[in-house]
């Protein structure tokens, strides 16, 4: 039988979500506790791997096993053997036409930013960070100039192995939470004064390219802290080199929240990890 399961973790302490030969990574941890609660080995498909330091909400994996167990087995006598930084969220039995990988339709990643004079600390490891405030709408203006479909190469990392740059983005939506701006104090303008809020980046496409989520976010805050204007953004897009572009930005704060799939799977399109997430 084939089985579906959605799975949450925290990619701090790992080296990304694919297996690697020195361990360390979240399908490694992933596929040594469903071997211990299955007696026997298991390989699994994921929909979209994360790199080092990358969360996810809702990694989809889908793997065969003789074995038949209620969904709910799966569920708690995998998290039994897993560490406490990952956890089954949930599970189906689905069809042996079911593929984690290509059966979705759109993945979705979320950034999350802190915009403070003072780094992180509670957050450290799940936000970004800038001490300088944000443009918003200069941010929306030049997101923009990437939807639809495009050569992503100038936001392409040199170790992708996609076989085409070639990725529809359908939306990037930018919002900001936290409290209002405080009255400026008098005389020239201080790091103190930048208003500490939290920003929060969402984008959804058919798939992306290694780093192009990070190196997309290092062009929209180099765009926002007023370094280029929105339509610098165009022009990186047209240039197809990654030299064009701005650095990668930290992983701290790139969320998967998960693949989208045809309503007929009949599969959760949400978990309670996303709940806490700003």
């Amino acid at each position: 039988m084939r089985v579906a399961l959605g799975v949450s973790y925290n990619g701090s302490a790992y080296r990304g979500w694919q297996s690697q030969p020195g361990g360390l990574t979240v399908q490694d941890r992933l596929e040594a506790a469903l071997a211990r609660f299955a007696t026997h080995e298991v390989s699994t498909v994921c929909a979209g791997r994360t790199d080092a330091g990358v969360h996810g909400l809702m990694q989809v994996v889908h793997f065969d096993t003789p074995l038949e167990r209620t969904p709910f087995s799966w569920v708690r006598g995998t998290n039994t053997f897993l560490p406490p930084d990952i956890a089954v969220q949930w599970a189906r039995t689905v069809p042996d036409a079911f593929h984690s990988r290509a059966c979705a339709t759109a993945r979705r990643y979320a950034y999350v930013l802190l915009q403070s004079p003072v780094r992180p600390s509670v957050e450290a490891g799940r936000v970004g960070w800038v001490f300088h405030a944000l443009d918003g709408e200069a941010m929306r203006d030049a997101a923009a100039h990437l939807l639809g479909e495009h050569d992503f190469t100038s936001f392409r990392a040199s170790a992708c192995q996609a076989k085409s740059p070639v990725k529809t983005l359908h939306r990037i939506d930018i919002t900001r939470r936290g409290l209002p701006q405080a009255p400026r104090a008098e005389g020239p303008a201080s790091r103190d004064d930048v208003p500490t809020c939290y920003w929060r980046f969402e984008f959804e496409g058919n798939a992306f390219l290694h780093h192009m989520v990070r190196n997309i976010m290092g062009c929209l805050v180099a765009v926002g802290q007023g370094q280029h204007p929105p339509g610098w953004m165009e022009s990186v897009l047209g240039a197809r080199s990654r030299d064009a572009a701005a650095p990668t930005f930290s992983p701290d704060g790139l969320y998967f929240l998960g693949p989208v799939y045809d309503a007929a799977w009949g599969l959760p399109t949400r978990t309670a990890a996303y709940d806490w997430l700003p």
